[in-house]
């Protein structure tokens, strides 16, 4: 099975993602984790990611494409994978049609109000990415998974939110319809309901695509 999900920052893509893959024995690529993993080792992909991503832009397309057509190569994609970050506007699904097969688009909408108390409030872990809210952190500074530091990204404010925000609306959000004239959107709805709520849903319709 080889899916893209979609979604704006926020949105509970990670928690979805990690959901889906063990569900369904398919790698999930965050193309986010991939330049973090770049930033972290001071790689100049990495350099270049930074660069663009604290001042709430994206990375260049071609860098990304690249990335990612590689990625797909490596043998741990022979049995599918799940492309959360990628692609991030119709240059990119276009260039993805070139050098791989989808079978669907899982799409979570959600309210930007709670798109913004989500990211202002989000702790990442500096180890292994896992996410968290400080609403369920109660003082908690490390890592439930791995034992990390939680941390909160220098992107993870208001005024960079709205910018992140409007890029998606812009160049993101016009994948909704390129997906769907393809016949293979998924569509599913977000909301302050415990995540594994939303995971039924998108697991009952997934597994009709097995």
């Amino acid at each position: 099975m080889k899916l893209i999900l979609l979604g704006a920052p926020g949105a509970g893509k990670g928690t979805q993602a990690t959901k889906i893959a063990d569900r369904y024995g398919i790698v999930h690529i965050s193309t986010g984790d991939i330049f973090r993993a770049n930033i972290k080792a001071g790689t100049k992909i990495g350099l270049l990611a930074k660069s663009y991503t604290e001042r709430g832009e994206l990375v260049p397309d071609e860098v990304t494409v690249d990335i990612v057509k590689d990625r797909l190569t490596w043998d741990d994609c022979k049995n599918g994978y799940l492309l959360d970050g990628f692609p991030r506007n119709l240059f990119q699904a276009k260039e993805l049609d070139t050098f791989a097969e989808i079978d669907g688009v899982v799409n979570i909408n959600i309210d930007h109000k709670l798109l913004m108390d989500r990211l202002c409030g989000r702790r990442v872990c500096r180890e292994c990415g896992e996410s968290y809210h400080v609403s369920t952190l109660n003082g908690r500074t490390t890592c439930e998974r791995c034992g990390g530091e939680l941390y909160q990204r220098k992107d993870d404010n208001p005024e960079t939110v709205d910018a992140r925000l409007a890029v998606y609306n812009e160049q993101t959000a016009p994948l909704i319809d390129y997906y769907t004239e393809k016949g293979i959107i998924l569509n599913f709805t977000g909301s302050e309901a415990p995540a594994d709520v939303l995971f039924e849903e998108i697991k009952t319709v997934l597994d009709r695509l097995k």
